[in-house]
């Protein structure tokens, strides 16, 4: 199963909590004005790597807290990015997403596979980045629109819990 990458990040602490291994998805539809990754835009640049590799990665790291898929637009992806996901819980770390898309957006394509890989997510930071609404005091997400979400609590409640929300 392949994966198109931009490139990762193997001690990350500002895509979510801890020290984290960041996966930069390679292909983006959104293109937001302001985007702090706009080569990952190009559905065809990158590189093609596996679940595999990037395990490999994570496993040469101890100080790992968790895994961030980033972009790009990881949903785009949803597969090889749900088997990565389940390797990573296996691990006992966690996984964070990103995605310009919101929740609800993801909810309604009613697709399995993107699904899955809500299934595997721990938190959830959604929602484009709206340059107006850029705020760097704000912790992992760059704009105020952007929501940190606890999908563990919302698999459990139905009921969206944020995460960082008094900000």
């Amino acid at each position: 199963m392949k994966l198109r990458i931009a490139g990762i990040v193997d001690d990350s602490v500002v895509d979510g909590e801890g020290m984290r291994l960041t996966v930069f998805t390679q292909g983006c539809p959104h293109h937001c004005p302001g985007c702090h990754n706009p080569d990952t835009h190009d559905f065809q640049g990158g590189r093609e790597t596996t679940p595999e590799a990037i395990i490999a990665e994570i496993d040469k790291n101890p100080l790992l807290s968790g895994v961030t898929f980033s972009g790009g637009e990881p949903f785009m992806q949803p597969a090889p990015l749900t088997r990565l996901a389940k390797d990573v819980h296996a691990r006992g770390l966690d996984v964070w997403s990103y995605s310009g898309y919101t929740l609800e957006e993801l909810m309604a394509r009613h697709n399995p596979a993107i699904n899955a890989l809500l299934e595997e997510i721990d938190v959830l930071v959604d929602g484009k980045y709206l340059e107006e609404q850029r705020d760097l005091t704000l912790s992992f997400r760059g704009s105020r629109n952007q929501r940190i979400i606890d999908l563990n609590a919302w698999r459990k409640t139905g009921k969206i819990k944020l995460l960082y929300a008094n900000e």
